[in-house]
């Protein structure tokens, strides 16, 4: 095993086969001793990365009036109430959308209604979106959520989340994967004696342990 968090990423990028493709850096974290059929017990948390996540992150607005307009020099989409009662009416178009886009904003008034159009899509998706209040900057939002990732354990013991590409630098992705370290163990509910263990790999490549 890697001595430190930056040796074992480096391990892992130096190990990893040429490819033709640009490829993601990928935190896979076990989990032990927790009943993740209890939802309380489950990992469920958006962690936002000091380095970036070295990737595009698509986010759609749900918004009218000026935030709409401001939404629309930083989000991928802008839509309004009428483009979301569309989507009510379109189950196809509004799973589409779903499975594409990795975060959704929303002005806290549209909240009820995407949940009456959309709830039953973005819902098991994991993918309601961050409701904004009437004082919260869009703009700042939606920046900050361009570097955000979502650790999500559902019920298995162990899922995976994005920290990086293989262009970044070693010790970028590193912080990266200490700031979600220091985020589990704070909030799982025995701390690092809930992590059984954690690797970090490129897409193809070999994983390495990363110590605790």
């Amino acid at each position: 095993m890697a001595d430190t968090i930056v040796d074992a990423v480096t391990r892992a990028l130096d190990e990893a086969p040429p490819r033709n493709f640009r490829e993601t850096v990928d935190l896979a974290v076990n989990l032990r001793d927790l009943d993740l059929n209890d939802p309380s017990q489950r990992v469920d948390e958006s962690v936002v990365l000091p380095g970036g996540t070295g990737q595009e992150t698509q986010i759609v607005v749900f918004a009218s009036g000026e935030t709409a307009l401001r939404a629309e020099d930083v989000a991928d989409e802008v839509l309004d109430g009428d483009d979301l009662e569309e989507l009510g009416d379109d189950t196809d178009a509004a799973k589409d959308l779903a499975d594409e886009t990795d975060f959704f904003v929303a002005d806290a008034g549209l909240m009820q209604d995407i949940g009456r159009y959309l709830g039953t899509v973005l819902g098991p998706r994991g993918k309601m979106p961050t409701p904004l209040q009437p004082d919260d900057d869009v703009v700042e939002t939606v920046d900050r959520m361009k570097n955000t990732v979502q650790l999500r354990s559902r019920d298995r013991r162990t899922f995976h989340t994005r920290v990086g590409a293989q262009d970044m630098d070693s010790d970028e992705i590193a912080d990266n994967i200490d700031v979600i370290i220091r985020r589990l163990e704070a909030n799982l509910e025995k701390g690092p004696l809930n992590i059984d263990s954690m690797y970090v790999k490129t897409t193809m490549g070999p994983a390495v342990e990363v110590p605790a």
